[in-house]
C-alpha cells in the first residue's frame, strides 16, 4: 500500500468526468492505494480523480475517525434515487484544503455500485453517509463544492481557497 499524493484545485483532472471501470480491469490495488491515502490525510472520502485516476471509483469510512472502521469501496457507482427534501450540511474537501461550505444535498439517496468481486450492491444513505457518497460522487463527474454555490458564495470560497497560498 501507499499514499498518493492528492491533486490540488484547480488541477484540471478534477474537472472531467471519468470513465467506468472496465469488467478486466484490476482496480484492487489502487482502492487499497487510495483507503491509505484517505486514511493518511486524514478524510472520510475519496476519490480517484483526486489521485489523477480518471476511474469511476470511490472510497469512504465515515465512522472511522470514532473508532469504528466501516469501509466501502464503491466502483462504477450510480445514484439510483435521491430524497425530493434537501439537507444542507458543512463539507470539506481533500483536494481544497483550508475551507468548508455549507452544501444543499439530497437528505438521503440510493446508492448502487460494484464492489472488487464484481457484485453489486445497493444501500439507502442518511445523514453524514449520504453527504459523504454524493461529495464523492460529484468528483467522479468533474464537479467540487465550488460547483454547488452561487456566484457569490463561490467567488468568496475561491478567494479564501487562493488566499491561503
Amino acid at each position: 500500500m501507499a499514499v498518493l499524493p492528492i491533486l490540488r484545485w484547480p488541477d484540471p483532472r478534477l474537472m472531467r468526468v471519468c470513465a467506468p471501470v472496465g469488467p478486466d480491469e484490476d482496480v484492487a490495488g489502487l482502492i487499497s492505494d487510495m483507503f491509505e491515502t484517505m486514511y493518511a490525510a486524514p478524510g472520510r472520502g475519496l476519490a480517484a480523480p483526486q489521485v489523477g485516476v480518471l476511474k469511476r471509483i470511490f472510497v469512504m469510512d465515515v465512522t472511522w475517525k470514532e473508532g469504528d472502521r466501516t469501509p466501502v469501496a464503491c466502483i462504477n457507482p450510480e445514484i439510483l434515487a435521491s430524497a425530493p427534501e434537501m439537507a444542507v450540511a458543512g463539507e470539506a474537501c481533500l483536494s481544497i484544503p483550508g475551507v468548508a461550505a455549507d452544501i444543499a444535498r439530497p437528505a438521503w439517496v440510493r446508492l448502487g455500485w460494484s464492489d472488487l468481486q464484481g457484485a453489486r450492491h445497493e444501500a439507502r444513505l442518511e445523514g453524514f453517509r449520504a453527504v459523504c457518497a454524493q461529495h464523492e460522487y460529484d468528483h467522479l463527474d468533474g464537479k467540487v463544492i465550488f460547483d454547488r454555490l452561487g456566484a457569490e458564495d463561490r467567488a468568496a470560497l475561491e478567494g479564501a481557497y487562493e488566499g491561503q497560498a
